[in-house]
């Protein structure tokens, strides 16, 4: 199934208070990467969770919406106490390839002028492209791209014109993916990944289903023409 889509246990920018019900409702479903962010809730509840991701066969992604070193290196420092397999989000620092060589964890930073929470990505196409391989260049394995929060263009042309520069095995998409035109567009741009949360728990497939119902659908249609 290609690209992959990461499910994203978060709402509003925020893991979801009720996540480790939301999952445990879910991990029977064919979604193999499961994820949430670094707020929402406690350290504790989100070692457990992560936990319960990887006995249950998972591959798991922490966000982090920070922008500073600082706050970075604490993410990633979140990501290797908790036992995540993938660093997305962040600003891209040295230092943060440094702390997570030996672990196993595969670092995607943001690429771009990222700012806000929500996340917005602000440039022209071609900065957003260099400073991508520049990020992959200085050894991160990948980009985290907010294409769909980009203010200065149009989030697809923005998007090929990165799988194009570092390949699309390097790139995820995160954030605004909530209907299947823009699942559409994912398929024909064949990225690694791409996230989805939101959409899950606001019902934009499913009318007034469950989250699991709203998961069904979009594993159902993403079937669709293989």
């Amino acid at each position: 199934m290609k690209p992959e889509i990461i499910i994203m246990l978060t709402n509003n920018d925020k893991t979801v208070k009720n996540s480790m019900e939301v999952f445990q409702s879910c991990k029977d479903l064919p979604a193999k990467n499961w994820g949430f962010k670094d707020v929402g809730i406690p350290m504790d509840e989100m070692i457990g969770l992560n936990k319960v991701m990887k006995e249950a066969g998972k591959t798991t992604f922490l966000e982090v919406v920070t922008y500073t070193e600082e706050g970075g290196l604490q993410g990633a420092q979140l990501a290797i106490d908790c036992g995540f397999d993938y660093l997305t989000g962040t600003r891209f620092f040295p230092s943060i390839v440094e702390k997570l060589k030996g672990t196993g964890i595969k670092y995607y930073p943001f690429a771009g002028e990222v700012g806000g929470s929500p996340v917005m990505l602000q440039g022209s196409i071609e900065d957003v492209v260099e400073d991508s391989k520049r990020i992959i260049t200085a050894g991160a394995d990948g980009v985290d791209l907010t294409a769909y929060r980009f203010a200065n263009g149009d989030g697809t042309e923005l998007a090929t014109a990165v799988a194009d520069a570092i390949g699309r095995d390097n790139l995820m998409i995160a954030g605004s993916i909530g209907n299947t035109e823009r699942m559409e567009l994912m398929k024909e741009l064949a990225p690694l990944g791409y996230t989805m949360g939101g959409a899950l728990f606001t019902a934009n497939f499913v009318e007034g289903g469950s989250f699991r119902e709203n998961l069904e659908y979009v594993l159902d249609y993403m079937k669709k023409g293989e």
